[in-house]
């Protein structure tokens, strides 16, 4: 038994190794503009609500004059779809008479 704790105790000499190594604060994440995408910085648009109600072809109308490059996806309100982040894809949900069902976002 005796043996057993030898390996859980621990020395006065390894606390205070330990407590002298000290990291350095981890600085936060900082997100940069999207470069390639139609506007850039903050004044960029990230989601139209404006457009829930419209065919898929205006709404994707709309948004191409606010965001030029941006890549549409078509796709059922319940379809599955990768949780990938792309900065110039913008997925149009639509219901069953092809009318936007939930507002578009960057993504």
């Amino acid at each position: 038994m005796a043996e057993g704790n030898k390996h859980t105790e621990v020395s006065q000499q390894e606390k205070e190794e330990d407590e002298s190594i000290k990291m350095p604060p981890i600085p936060p994440i900082s997100h940069g503009p999207s470069f390639g995408v139609g506007l850039v910085g903050p004044a960029q648009k990230k989601i139209w609500p404006e457009v829930v109600g419209l065919t898929s072809e205006d709404a994707e109308r709309k948004i191409r004059e606010e965001m030029p490059s941006a890549q549409f996806q078509v796709v059922p309100h319940d379809s599955f779809v990768t949780m990938d982040f792309n900065s110039r894809r913008i997925r149009l949900y639509v219901d069953s008479t092809s009318k936007i069902s939930k507002p578009p976002r960057i993504g």
